[in-house]
């Protein structure tokens, strides 16, 4: 039986160990309005204090509501909330795009798509070079990624996998609203449905299976999932296997 309560204070205690050790002062946390990252400020702050950590409201097109949840988040656990609006960098960026290109609108969805957390990746570790330096203490960037985003490659190579600690990695996304819970994430966060705020379906809709069924796949081998529904999920985790690993020439000596 997974134990919500003692796994917040692990991973509480995780995150003071390590910093202690290597001598560490805080943490930079993209907010999304989603409960992954509601769920991480919320542990980063009751481990290191809401003084040493910043959130990053990062909006690219998003939605209103996202917005609201990220300023009630941060006022809800005290840490600093930082708007970076990306909206025009990433016009300007398309832009030049089509310009070199004169591209078929059709060909730069998956390009467009996966640009803005490349962008919003870049920002984070902007902002945490800055505050180390401004605050003369090391500052990280604290990834969102839950175990059922990563086993089926739902995330973006170089963009919201890159990250210098993650605490959610191995934890389901039912585990995740659970920690969430213990840690008092405000309910409606840390049981919004996740989406890209772009295309109008959620997660599960795009992947076209339900992150209750990749965990059952996970932890239970699949053995009340569908078996068309196991494949397809297996089949996504095949498919992303090169976002896992970099092919490297090795010399024979």
């Amino acid at each position: 039986m997974f134990d919500a309560k003692k796994t917040a204070d692990e991973i509480i205690t995780f995150i003071k160990k390590y910093y202690k050790e290597n001598n560490m002062k805080g943490a930079v946390v993209g907010i999304s309005g989603g409960k992954d990252s509601a769920v991480v400020a919320g542990l980063f702050t009751k481990a290191l204090g809401k003084e040493n950590v910043v959130g990053i409201w990062m909006p690219c097109h998003s939605k209103e509501e996202d917005k609201n949840n990220a300023i009630e988040l941060a006022n809800h656990f005290g840490f600093e909330l930082k708007e970076f609006d990306l909206t025009n960098l990433y016009d300007n960026y398309v832009n030049q795009i089509i310009a070199l290109n004169n591209p078929n609108m059709d060909d730069l969805v998956d390009s467009n798509i996966n640009i803005k957390p490349r962008l919003r990746t870049a920002t984070l570790y902007y902002h945490a070079a800055y505050l180390s330096k401004k605050n003369k203490g090391l500052y990280l960037v604290a990834g969102t990624s839950n175990k059922c985003e990563i086993y089926v490659g739902y995330f973006t190579k170089g963009g919201d996998n890159v990250a210098d600690i993650q605490v959610l990695a191995d934890l389901t996304v039912d585990e995740v609203i659970q920690v969430g819970e213990a840690i008092k994430v405000p309910y409606h966060i840390v049981h919004k449905a996740p989406d890209d705020g772009l295309s109008g379906l959620t997660d599960e809709d795009k992947l076209g299976v339900k992150y209750s069924e990749i965990a059952d796949v996970l932890e239970n081998n699949g053995n009340n999932t569908d078996e068309v529904v196991k494949q397809r999920i297996y089949v996504l985790h095949e498919k992303s296997a090169h976002k896992f690993t970099t092919p490297t020439f090795r010399k024979n000596l």
